[in-house]
C-alpha cells in the first residue's frame, strides 16, 4: 500500500521524492511534483503522447500510481456519478464504475462546477471519490464498491472541496446555507468517526490540508467568515482567524516557512500569512501578514524556495516573498483562472479556464518561457506523473511528454 504517512508530508515545504500523484494537488497536496524531463512546450498535436474523450463532464484532476489513471466524472447530466480507471500509458480505459445515481439534484451547481469536481485520493488498494453532499464511496481497485456515506447539507453552487487522508480518516469540509462543518470518516467502513460544527455563516468549497506543527499534526480547513485549524485524530478545535465577510473560497490552504496561507474568499479576497502554534481566535496575536490585492478567490496559491506565487481568477499573477509577504513582481496572463498552479522540473505552469498554460521559470523576476494551447475550456488542475503531464479538457484528458 502507499505509505499514507505522504498525507502527513503536507507539512513540508520541499516536494516528496516519487513519481505518484494521489490526490488533489500531488502527494504532498501542495501542488509540487519531483518529476524531470517534462515537456514545457505543447498543443493539440505537439508532445501529444495520447488524448482521449472523457464521457461525461467532471473538473475534478487525475490521480496516478504507478500506471494507472483514476478519474470522477458525470454522465446523463449529473445522473450517474462514476470513478474511470484508466491505462496511464495508453490512455485505454480499464473500468468505468457508476458509484452514485443522482435522483435529487438539489440547489444544482455554478456554471462553472461540475457534479464530479472532488479529486479522487487513491491509496493502496483503494480509491476514494467524493461528490460533495451527492455522496462519498470507499472503492476497491477492481472496481468493487466497499461502502457509501451521504451526509445532507445545501451547498448553493455544488460539490467543491476534494477530501484528504490522515492516518485511517478521510476529512472533508460540508459548508453549505444550512450548516457548516468538517467530518472524518473511517476509511475502512465509512462511519462517521467525528463531525465539528462551525460557526453559522455561509458556503464555502475548500480542501483541507494536514500539517505538522512541533510533531504534532494540525488539520487546516478555511470556511466562511473564519478558517481553523482542528486536531485531525478528534475534530477538536485548535485556533481559528476571522475575515470578516469571506466565503464561498475556494483555494487549498500552503504551508511553508512556519506559516500557513490562507485566501479568505468573496467579495474581497485578502491572503494571511498565519503562524499555525496559537490556540482559539489567533486573528490578532497570529497573523504574520496579509496581502489584499489580486488574492484568488478559486485557484490555491503555491510556495516555491522563498516565494508565494498566486493567480487571480482574472488572470493576474502575483508573487510575493513567502516570508515577509512584499511584493516581487505582479505580470498579467492573460484569461480567466480556475485551477491551481503546480511545479515541477524547476517552472511553474498557470492553467486558465481558457485551454493557455503560461509557464514562467520561478524567481523574483518575471520570465515566462513558454505559452501552450489546446481547443478546450480547462478548470481541472494539471497532474503530473511519470515523466508527463495529464491534462483535463472539457471533452478530453491528454498526456504531454517530450
Amino acid at each position: 500500500m502507499l505509505n499514507r504517512r505522504i498525507f502527513l508530508s503536507q507539512a513540508l515545504a520541499a516536494p516528496l521524492l516519487g513519481e505518484d500523484w494521489p490526490q488533489f494537488r500531488g502527494p504532498s497536496g501542495q501542488g509540487h511534483s519531483t518529476e524531470k524531463g517534462l515537456a514545457q512546450q505543447w498543443s493539440d498535436t505537439k508532445n501529444v503522447r495520447w488524448k482521449v474523450a472523457i464521457p461525461g463532464l467532471g473538473w475534478s484532476s487525475p490521480s496516478i500510481v504507478g500506471n494507472r489513471l483514476w478519474l470522477t466524472t458525470a454522465t446523463e447530466n449529473g445522473a450517474s456519478l462514476r470513478l474511470l480507471c484508466m491505462d496511464a500509458q495508453t490512455g485505454k480505459l480499464q473500468q468505468d464504475t457508476e458509484v452514485f445515481r443522482v435522483r435529487d439534484k438539489g440547489p444544482g451547481i455554478h456554471a462553472k462546477n461540475s457534479f464530479a469536481s472532488p479529486t479522487a485520493i487513491v491509496d493502496g488498494d483503494r480509491v476514494y471519490v467524493h461528490y460533495g453532499f451527492y455522496g462519498t464511496a470507499g472503492v476497491s481497485t477492481n472496481g468493487e464498491i466497499l461502502w457509501k456515506q451521504t451526509l445532507k447539507y445545501e451547498p448553493q453552487h455544488g460539490p467543491g472541496g476534494s477530501p484528504a487522508l490522515f492516518e485511517d480518516l478521510l476529512i472533508f469540509s460540508c459548508d453549505g446555507f444550512d450548516a457548516q462543518f468538517v467530518v472524518a470518516l473511517d476509511a475502512g467502513s465509512g462511519r462517521v468517526r467525528w463531525k465539528t460544527a462551525r460557526g453559522k455563516g455561509n458556503q464555502a468549497y475548500t480542501t483541507p490540508l494536514v500539517i505538522n506543527v512541533g510533531g504534532k499534526p494540525q488539520l487546516v480547513s478555511p470556511g466562511a467568515h473564519r478558517a481553523y485549524s482542528y486536531d485531525p485524530r478528534t475534530g477538536k478545535e485548535l485556533w481559528h482567524i476571522e475575515y470578516g465577510e469571506g466565503f464561498s473560497n475556494v483555494p487549498r490552504a500552503v504551508y511553508a516557512h512556519g506559516l500557513v496561507y490562507i485566501c479568505s474568499g468573496f467579495f474581497q479576497p485578502v491572503l494571511f500569512a498565519v503562524r499555525p502554534d496559537g490556540k482559539g481566535n489567533v486573528t490578532k496575536s497570529h497573523v504574520a501578514w496579509s496581502y489584499p490585492r489580486a488574492v484568488p478567490l478559486t485557484p490555491s496559491p503555491i510556495v516555491v524556495g522563498d516565494e508565494l506565487y498566486m493567480v487571480s481568477d482574472n488572470g493576474v499573477a502575483t508573487c510575493l516573498d513567502a516570508k515577509a509577504g512584499s511584493v516581487n513582481w505582479q505580470q498579467r496572463l492573460g484569461g480567466n483562472h480556475s485551477a491551481s498552479p503546480v511545479f515541477a522540473d524547476g517552472r511553474v505552469y498557470f492553467l486558465s479556464e481558457e485551454g493557455e498554460c503560461v509557464v514562467i521559470a520561478p524567481g523574483k523576476q518575471f520570465r515566462e518561457l513558454a505559452r501552450n494551447s489546446i481547443p478546450e475550456r480547462t478548470l481541472a488542475s494539471l497532474a503530473i506523473s511519470g515523466k508527463a503531464i495529464y491534462l483535463r479538457g472539457e471533452r478530453s484528458l491528454y498526456r504531454f511528454e517530450v
